[in-house]
């Protein structure tokens, strides 16, 4: 009993001295185990970074051959996402910047593809783009960069070329270009270059695109290269422009590996007017974000459209292919796709300097069915996007070749003012290029600085890639490039699948 009585007093007592604590004093208490708390888990995560961050520290002091830090955490990045899907990955610090220029369509220089054909000689110019300050001062194809503000570069690797040419718009460059057997002098000023996405059939004289088949005007043709920051402003301005006033539309996605989630959403949505896009799930299946068509279209329901795809139509291309073809909106043409159904994040490290590429959910198109190929599928599983019955058209790789060529060439500027025999080049090599290959599909809706959710090849396709360096006109190419002649053989002439989309929009039409 005195035991029992001595307990009921220690309890009061507590109670009382509860009472009696000031309120600072208690909230101190309070904040204190709360900020254990979050100390407690902090450690948990921060013991694995340390493990990591040891191991460098330790890599550094005591391997047998110096190391470069920076390439030993590049490896450690590498190792780390290799675990995960072939679409993750880390971004180092000086490819994110080139990334991000592609994604946003545009970059702060002077204007040119170049190449390197062999290394440690001069790097050259494969073209000047449309519009830009480096066409405007003259640089013409195959003229050599030997310096750049009074430094000799003629040994230095592209990249660290491609460096010193860059810089913020507004200011210049001055250029020794070794043209033939003389030095020529140039100061460029550099500018905003745009990157197209959204490109026709050929250019005219004024470098204007024609978005419509030379062989076949009363068809309107389309094709996108990436699905970027502008690519559905472009696409909505050249189909205003068009006004319906075709008999059928080619849209062709091929070779296009992805872009931005919400661009390729407001494409489709260009097309048709009720029903699902697209829809995104995360974890456990959970459905995340969907997208459905708004009412009213830029093209009219009763045109007949015909999609292009390819093995490396990817991602945001696979979107628009499937959501189109599901809708019965569009026939499907060419070669099954690449199959990449999954949404990436793309988050800043370094405070902004790379970043981590990290699948966080899957898409699925109008019917349900998600059209990602694992890493174990088979041609006989379901994956990616198919043509439709009767309309798979295969591509030996000689056709592929002179594709890809002619769609080089289709984007050079017309050179008909520039002096005969100036820009000759020299016959084809093959070479690297500092030119980007495609972007990957993005979400919408991240605040800019978290950067944008991606979902896109990651993993690239095996592409052909679609720029100037890996087959450099030879110089009668070039005089036809100048020329602009109606003699060089038309897209039609070249592309047997691109032939087979005509033929099924002149068999609807004349339905």
């Amino acid at each position: 009993m005195k035991r029992q009585v001595s307990d009921t007093r220690t309890v009061d007592q507590l109670q009382d001295f509860s009472k009696k604590m000031p309120p600072r004093n208690l909230n101190i208490i309070i904040i204190t185990a709360f900020v254990s708390f979050l100390c407690y888990f902090a450690h948990q995560r921060a013991r694995t970074a340390m493990i990591v961050g040891n191991a460098l520290d330790m890599i550094d002091a005591y391997y047998v051959d110096p190391i470069e830090k920076d390439e030993l955490l590049i490896s450690a990045m590498d190792g780390m996402t290799s675990t995960l899907d072939q679409h993750s990955e880390y971004i180092p610090q000086q490819e994110y910047e080139s990334f991000q220029d592609t994604l946003n369509q545009e970059f702060a220089g002077i204007g040119i593809f170049v190449e390197q054909p062999e290394p440690g000689k001069p790097v050259r110019v494969i073209t000047p783009l449309v519009g830009s300050p480096a066409l405007s001062a003259g640089i013409l194809p195959g003229d050599l960069i030997v310096q750049v503000n009074g430094k000799d570069v003629s040994q230095e690797e592209l990249s660290e070329v491609s460096k010193k040419l860059k810089g913020p718009v507004g200011t210049s460059v001055n250029l020794t270009i070794q043209r033939g057997d003389e030095d020529v002098f140039l100061n460029v000023q550099r500018g905003r270059i745009e990157l197209e996405s959204v490109i026709g059939d050929y250019r005219d004289q004024e470098n204007r695109w024609i978005y419509r088949l030379r062989d076949k005007p009363t068809i309107a043709y389309i094709r996108l290269t990436r699905f970027g920051e502008k690519t559905v402003r472009e696409l909505e301005q050249v189909l205003r422009a068009l006004n319906n006033d075709f008999s059928g539309l080619v849209l062709d996605l091929r070779g296009n590996g992805g872009g931005l989630l919400h661009a390729a959403a407001e494409v489709s949505d260009m097309f048709i007017n009720t029903g699902r896009i697209v829809s995104t799930r995360v974890r456990g299946g959970k459905v995340e974000d969907s997208f459905d068509a708004t009412e009213g279209t830029l093209v009219d329901p009763k045109k007949p459209i015909a999609i292009l795809i390819d093995a490396d139509s990817a991602s945001a291309s696979e979107i628009v292919a499937a959501c189109l073809q599901d809708h019965e909106r569009a026939k499907v043409v060419g070669m099954r796709s690449y199959g990449k159904g999954t949404v990436q994040n793309i988050l800043p490290l370094q405070y902004g300097r790379s970043a981590l590429r990290l699948t966080v959910a899957r898409y699925y198109r109008p019917n349900g069915k998600n059209i990602h190929r694992g890493k174990d599928a088979t041609e006989d599983d379901e994956w990616g996007v198919t043509p439709d019955d009767g309309l798979v058209v295969e591509l030996d790789e000689d056709t592929i070749d002179d594709l890809a060529k002619r769609w080089r060439e289709a984007s050079y500027p017309s050179l008909a003012n520039a002096e005969d025999g100036s820009n000759s080049m020299t016959p084809e090599t093959k070479s690297g290029s500092n030119e980007e290959t495609g972007p990957d599909l993005l979400k919408a809706g991240q605040p800019s600085s978290n950067g944008p959710d991606q979902a896109g090849p990651g993993d690239e396709p095996d592409q052909k890639k679609n720029n100037a360096a890996a087959d450099p006109p030879n110089s009668q190419e070039q005089t036809d490039l100048k020329e602009n002649t109606p003699e060089r053989k038309t897209g039609l002439e070249l592309d047997p699948q691109l032939r087979r989309a005509v033929e099924v929009i002149e068999q609807q039409t004349n339905k």
